[in-house]
């Protein structure tokens, strides 16, 4: 049975995906309306960490733009709720709409700079995408009597569902609308890595010259991936909108940007697992950091530098000792660990497929 499991991706896929919503479901019962909401969080980030992860790790493409993505599907997921509100629309329509839009927002922004980026390499993609971090404050700045300036916009966001409970708690319902979209978007990213679509990339990856000799449209093959990592980091980005109910300019900063592409390394860029652990680090440090500023004990002028400059700080040593120790991350490190266990199966330098996906 298992060995037919094996051969049927969708269907491994899609059990992994029902056995992980069960289980969520049940540890959000048990958790804190305070944990429930940082669980919400990493389901947001993980979004945007998996489709860069695929971006990065799938198609060898780099972004340094993937924070003002989230802003897009954000201030998208904004608009079309209080659209949908000045309307009278309610129920479950004023929240998948919404995301529907986040998604494709995004999706269309991700798909020009795919187009425009198609022929672009390493540094030069990356200044591409930097104008991102650039282009979305002006254009929120431009366009203040609609998005807000640089206070941004109020998000129009509905209680949990009545037949849910009258008393049930607006961070477990949060929690489930998070983590629903995150398990949504890892089930369709593993399946397009494991597709022809995903080989292909993975041949546009290793050589550009050789994917042409074999048929390979390598301009459509960048744009379609580069499309698929912006939708899923619009549908982050829509995600936060509803957990913060509120969207400003500052939230998507190019440090944010930063942390993103950070986290994706840290956790492992050859798999798709690693931005689990990618997500988790991006909202464990700033907690762990004012910790760490607490028991520093330093004065109230001191901590305010510290405040914002202290998780970069840390965040780049993590990088720095990663990199160095780990080279493949912390999810290539129990891959690692895995594979001594198995010593019939040879390690590779290239994530394979299924490498990528299941690790």
């Amino acid at each position: 049975m298992l060995e037919r499991l094996q051969h049927h991706t969708l269907v491994r896929h899609l059990l992994v995906t029902l056995a992980g919503a069960a289980g969520i479901v049940a540890v959000t019962f048990a958790l804190s309306p305070y944990r429930n909401y940082q669980l919400a969080t990493v389901a947001a980030y993980l979004c945007a960490t998996a489709g860069l992860t695929v971006l990065v790790g799938l198609s060898g493409q780099l972004s340094l733009g993937h924070g003002a993505l989230m802003a897009t599907g954000a201030y998208a997921y904004a608009l079309a709720a209080t659209e949908l509100g000045d309307r009278g629309t309610t129920g479950p329509l004023l929240l998948v709409v919404p995301m529907i839009a986040a998604v494709l927002a995004s999706g269309v922004i991700g798909g020009i700079i795919g187009l425009a980026g198609a022929r672009l390499h390493g540094p030069y993609l990356a200044g591409l995408t930097l104008t991102l971090t650039i282009v979305v404050p002006a254009i929120t700045t431009t366009f203040s009597g609609k998005l807000g300036g640089d206070q941004g916009l109020s998000v129009l966001v509905e209680p949990a569902p009545v037949g849910l409970g009258i008393n049930f708690p607006l961070e477990r319902w949060q929690a489930w609308i998070a983590c629903g979209a995150a398990l949504l978007t890892m089930f369709l990213l593993a399946n397009l890595a494991s597709s022809r679509l995903g080989r292909e990339m993975r041949a546009v990856r290793d050589d550009e010259v050789a994917a042409r000799l074999a048929g390979i449209d390598v301009g459509r093959t960048k744009v379609i991936v580069f499309v698929a990592s912006a939708a899923a980091a619009g549908l982050g980005g829509g995600v936060l909108a509803v957990l913060t109910q509120s969207v400003s300019p500052g939230a998507f900063s190019l440090s944010f940007s930063l942390f993103l592409l950070m986290a994706v390394v840290v956790g492992g860029v050859g798999h798709l697992a690693g931005a689990v652990w990618g997500a988790l680090i991006l909202v464990a440090l700033p907690e762990l950091t004012a910790s760490l500023a607490d028991a520093i004990g330093s004065s109230p002028k001191l901590a305010e530098r510290l405040d914002g400059n202290l998780p970069l700080l840390v965040f780049g040593l993590v990088l720095i000792l990663v990199t160095i120790v780990f080279p493949r991350g912390l999810q290539g490190l129990l891959t690692s660990l895995t594979h001594r266990s198995t010593p019939s199966r040879k390690p590779t330098t290239t994530p394979t497929s299924s490498e990528f996906i299941d690790a």
